[in-house]
């Protein structure tokens, strides 16, 4: 499956209701291999194709880190971390 300039690598809803979807788009791209998932708790995280991420932590916060890795957050953030397991 395929669509926009990316192919689908992998996707799928995990036990816990958290969802992920993994793309490839291509060597052009600066993170090639970007994905996101969203959680059952309604927080979600982006990694995308130019580099920058996107952290929503499902109660009113969020960070964005642009490609250079400067990160900017608003509203309730919490834990900044946008890190998180996609399994």
């Amino acid at each position: 499956m395929s669509g926009n300039g990316y192919s689908y690598k992998s996707h799928g809803t995990n036990s816990q209701g958290n969802h992920y979807c993994a793309r490839d788009y291509g060597s052009s791209a600066s993170n090639s291999n970007s994905y996101h998932y969203s959680n059952s708790n309604g927080s979600y995280y982006y990694s995308n194709p130019n580099g920058s991420t996107y952290y929503n932590n499902g109660a009113g916060g969020s960070t964005y880190t642009a490609p250079s890795g400067q990160s900017y957050s608003s509203g309730n953030s919490g834990s900044s971390s946008g890190s998180g397991s996609q399994k």
